[in-house]
């Protein structure tokens, strides 16, 4: 497997980041403002900074066909910035009506309306009203009981699940009339008019639910919680138990994020600092193993005499055991810090083949699935 590309943006956390469909701009959510970086070669040069939200920025995402940004915050606001003539980002604020700060923010597969997770225990559903040229939202809000961290859409984009603070993962339908078309039945319902729960699911120890997502086809729910375990949901229709709930409980520390690469394979990366690959089918699932090679200590033999003198070395000059040669700041995975996102980069024939990941130590590292 090649080796990931790492881009070291800068030395302070990622709390999100998107890339454009052609994979040449890079938007990064640092701080207050989104960093916009363009690809020049094998690096990613800043040329542009989206300045409006007065908070800490926690969600941003590119619309693949339009190109369109959105961008959410805590400071309770949201703005859709669109690329004007003269080359500048034109900001549009959104009525989002939350009273506690926006948790992230993702658009659906079709791009007419996006969601916005709060810590109101509310999901803003929002879409363009054409007759006042603005942004309004629609509320999710029963039965969440407590923070919404993280929003997924179907792919048919009516239905939208969501992970809480609550332990709960749910399945909401955000069907608008007159922006939306009536979706095909599936196996999460059939008449779904909006706000109504298609599957709740409780994680088995009530932990916090970090991430969620939809399988490629939308049959399948994963969702990421805080006791380190993956739980994977097959529903069998409409108001029937489900076929099959799978819980994958890791020694790791916990998941804050993850992807479905494939219909039997899911990335999941977090407060680990590695991305670990889960994959299996509604007969039972597994951890089945790390994207990166653990880089061990090479020629250990060798080094212990060294690496002893060093240490006599360092104790005598320093006043400190361990020699020069030995950095125990340094981790032994490519990311140094927490993983906050992992997102789809490359696309082909319905399976993912490159996925990218944000962190806390300023890295984006693009990774072959």
């Amino acid at each position: 497997m090649p080796a990931p590309e790492v881009h070291h943006l800068f030395h302070a956390p990622i709390a999100d980041h998107s890339f454009s469909a052609d994979r040449s701009t890079l938007a990064v959510a640092r701080d207050n403002n989104v960093e916009l970086y363009h690809r020049s070669g094998n690096a990613f040069k800043l040329q542009d900074e989206l300045r409006g939200h007065d908070k800490t920025i926690t969600g941003v995402d590119i619309a693949p066909r339009s190109g369109r940004i959105v961008t959410c915050s805590q400071d309770r606001n949201a703005y859709v910035w669109e690329p004007s003539q003269n080359g500048e980002w034109k900001p549009t604020l959104v009525l989002l009506r939350i009273n506690r700060a926006a948790t992230g923010v993702r658009w659906c597969p079709n791009e007419t309306k996006f969601a916005v997770g709060s810590g109101a225990r509310i999901i803003a559903v929002c879409y363009f009203e054409e007759e006042n040229d603005w942004w309004v939202s629609k509320h999710i809000k029963k039965p969440i009981r407590s923070t919404v961290t993280s929003v997924a859409w179907h792919p048919n984009s009516v239905l939208l699940a969501a992970g809480s603070t609550d332990g709960h993962a749910r399945v909401f339908s955000s069907f608008v009339k007159g922006i939306d078309e009536r979706p095909e039945p599936c196996v999460w319902g059939e008449r779904l008019p909006f706000n109504t729960v298609c599957g709740e699911y409780l994680n088995p120890t009530a932990g916090w639910v970090h991430d969620v997502a939809f399988s490629p086809s939308g049959d399948a729910l994963a969702f990421c919680s805080h006791d380190s375990s993956v739980t994977i949901v097959y529903p069998s229709g409409p108001e029937q138990p489900p076929q099959a709930v799978i819980s994958i409980a890791t020694q790791l520390l916990p998941f804050a994020s993850l992807l479905w690469s494939s219909e039997t394979e899911v990335v999941a990366a977090g407060y680990d600092c590695g991305v670990y690959r889960l994959s299996g089918d509604a007969n039972g699932w597994q951890l089945t193993g790390s994207l990166e090679e653990k880089k061990e200590r090479p020629g250990m033999p060798e080094q212990r005499e060294e690496s002893a003198l060093n240490m006599f070395r360092s104790m005598d000059l320093k006043g400190r055991s361990g020699g020069a040669a030995m950095d125990d700041t340094k981790l032994k995975t490519v990311h140094q810090n927490s993983i906050n996102t992992v997102r789809a980069f490359q696309e082909s024939g319905g399976q993912i083949r490159k996925i990218s990941t944000g962190g806390v130590d300023g890295r984006v590292v693009v990774w072959d699935v």
